[in-house]
């Protein structure tokens, strides 16, 4: 396989093929924020938690785009939180927002200013979510893993990094890629039980 360049995911979505079993990534749809010759990070935007955005973030709460939980961004730094916002139409971009792709940032240092009052941020923007944690890859180590076939590189549309329905995302995004991508996405999640 050729090296991939730099850049080269950055906005991409990854999914778990179901050979995947590792339990931190097994049928996850991973946004990747930033890759480059040092390695990758994203989050996964398909793992809402059971814990409202409030029980972290007072004063938030209001502002997060449904279901209004905390999301579990990947294994590592869970105790770090990153804010992931929707910029509404040509926009230019909120003060601390660097844009991934189309309408869709992170804010600087990873966190939209969250110790700023969300009243004087949030008429800037038009969905918000906040992971705990994220899913990093040193220089190579994703590249491999795609090689191995452990992931699917899919076009990634804003609405699924703020997808009211997170629990089906993964077969979602497969079913709208057509072809053999979308019989994966009828796949028992066991196969044990097919």
């Amino acid at each position: 396989m050729s090296p991939l360049p730099p850049a080269a995911l950055t906005g991409r979505l990854l999914l778990a093929t179901p050979s995947l079993t590792d339990p931190n990534f097994q049928r996850a749809v991973v946004l990747v924020l930033n890759h480059d010759e040092d390695g990758a990070l994203g989050v996964v935007v398909n793992r809402p938690l059971e814990v409202d955005v409030d029980a972290v973030l007072p004063g938030w709460q209001a502002f997060t785009t449904a279901p209004g939980k905390l999301f579990q961004g990947g294994p590592v730094a869970l105790d770090s939180a990153l804010g992931l916002v929707a910029v509404p139409g040509d926009r230019p971009d909120p003060a601390g927002v660097r844009r991934v792709f189309g309408s869709v940032g992170l804010g600087s240092v990873g966190l939209v200013d969250l110790d700023t009052p969300p009243e004087a941020v949030v008429d800037e923007l038009a969905g918000l979510r906040i992971f705990a944690g994220y899913a990093g890859w040193g220089a190579g180590q994703l590249e491999g893993e795609i090689a191995e076939e452990a992931w699917f590189v899919l076009p990634a549309e804003a609405r699924d990094a703020f997808s009211d329905s997170p629990e089906r995302l993964w077969s979602d995004v497969l079913r709208r890629q057509g072809g053999d991508l979308a019989l994966v996405a009828s796949f028992p999640a066991d196969v044990s039980l097919n």
